[in-house]
């Protein structure tokens, strides 16, 4: 049996469920990128907002490129199963926040009128790092931006406020982008200046795009957590999510209009993101992607046995304390060292399974805001940073191909300057002024040494 509307009433009690009725809740988002983490964070944010009170806050997915999770979700009405997993056990509730998932291709004209609809409100993004089509420099690619992203809908959208005197949209980014409002801010101004330039000031002055700070971990969900979640609420859930107890979400004050009281449910509403956003970046995210290309160096599938690993414990260790904490500011209130002891135990997490070929992704993508910017910091302190530089070279060996097919945006570009390049000169040939990789930081002789020592 599928799970359905039709088959609530056949849930066990054991399955929590939100205790409002979603039909009478109208659509006040539409979400870009309806992944494992959007439903496993935001989702469940709005949800625990609609059964407190009663804002029209459901939510309509879309999916820019695959229909996977389109297919999954409009045969279960949108509904799914959200399972928290602990070293001490699981807990599950239904998740009835999303109305309907659509692929934007197919239906832009629905996706269109919804975004332009006097009741929608927000539009929100989990696309990762890659769906914001920049160039090397952070510039919009506008080849890249074509008539199939975000942005040709929302540019859509807006002409059609515009022109019904409506107001404008929050765009929240829920992505791990340092300053990501201000970037989605400035992409969409580029790809409005370029397509849409009579749109440009009725942005700018209408709509708000305001930084976040999300931290979750989930990880993909596999057919064996299917079948144990199939056996938990006794009907097949193909869209079902696990994920850790722990969740943060850290939201700039800046809205153009209504929005859900997610704060009464545990988001944080702030004048500075900054503090909370550079910490997650360069702390968890450094520390996840740096087990990720170790701990596959070394053998392991799961963050919970790369950490387990006495080296890579150690090496964690001191990137987290000696070099990613030094180069932050932290907030009022905000200790990087219980920080640190928090986040060693939530990569400890048995139960959750996270896949490190599943964080090793992306890389060029992530990295430079995970470690490039730590070691731009110390680097300027006359500092090195041996834990990063060590993560580094796992790096490179990574998108060489050691662990096999690179999954990477820059493969072919990273794979060509491997070969010309090899390992003396690798470091150069990405890192400097000129390279793919360039950034604030250069590697130095220093650096370079260290590089090329780990990899040989």
């Amino acid at each position: 049996m599928r799970l359905s509307l039709a088959h609530l009433g056949a849930l066990p009690e054991s399955v929590a469920r939100p205790g409002y009725n979603r039909e009478g809740r109208g659509i006040g988002i539409v979400h870009f990128g309806m992944g494992a983490f959007h439903r496993a964070h935001m989702a469940a944010y709005t949800d625990d907002a609609m059964a407190a009170d009663h804002g029209d806050w459901r939510i309509l997915g879309v999916s820019l490129r695959s229909p996977a999770v389109r297919d999954q979700m409009r045969t279960q009405d949108g509904l799914y199963t959200l399972v928290e997993r602990s070293a001490v056990g699981s807990k599950a509730r239904m998740i009835e926040a999303v109305a309907d998932v659509l692929v934007a291709s197919e239906e832009r004209e629905r996706l269109v009128a919804t975004l332009a609809a006097a009741t929608t409100h927000i539009a929100s993004f989990t696309i990762t790092e890659k769906g914001y089509c920049r160039a090397p420099d952070g510039s919009l690619d506008l080849a890249l931006a074509d008539d199939r992203s975000a942005y040709a809908y929302l540019a859509a959208a807006f002409a059609r406020r515009k022109e019904a005197r409506l107001s404008g949209l929050t765009l929240l980014s829920c992505d791990n982008l340092a300053g990501n409002g201000a970037q989605l801010e400035r992409l969409i101004a580029e790809y409005l200046s370029a397509h849409a330039p009579d749109l440009v000031d009725w942005f700018k002055a209408e709509c708000a795009c305001p930084s976040t700070m999300v931290d979750r971990i989930v990880p993909a969900t596999t057919d064996a957590d299917r079948q144990q979640i199939e056996a938990l609420i006794g009907m097949r859930d193909e869209a079902a999510v696990v994920t850790e107890p722990f969740s943060q979400w850290v939201i700039e004050d800046r809205f153009a209009g209504p929005r859900p009281d997610w704060e009464a449910h545990g988001a944080q509403i702030t004048s500075d993101v900054h503090a909370y956003e550079a910490a997650k970046l360069r702390m968890l995210n450094g520390a996840h992607s740096a087990l990720a290309y170790l701990g596959l160096q070394r053998g392991h599938e799961f963050v919970h046995q790369a950490i387990a690993d006495p080296e890579l414990t150690t090496l964690i260790d001191r990137l987290m304390r000696d070099e990613a904490a030094p180069s932050l500011t932290p907030a009022s209130g905000q200790d990087l060292n219980a920080y640190a002891n928090a986040l060693i135990d939530r990569f400890k997490n048995p139960a959750l399974n996270h896949r490190l070929i599943q964080i090793a992704m992306d890389g060029s993508q992530k990295i430079p805001q995970r470690w490039l910017e730590t070691l731009a910091f110390h680097q300027k302190q006359d500092r090195q940073c041996p834990a990063i530089l060590t993560a580094l070279a796992a790096w490179l060996r990574h998108v060489r191909g050691d662990n096999g097919p690179v999954d990477d945006p820059l493969a072919g570009i990273l794979k060509a300057k491997w070969d010309d390049a090899g390992v003396e000169g690798i470091c150069a040939a990405l890192f400097d002024s000129n390279g793919p990789m360039a950034s604030d930081w250069s590697p130095s002789p220093a650096d370079r040494d260290c590089i090329v020592s780990a990899l040989n």
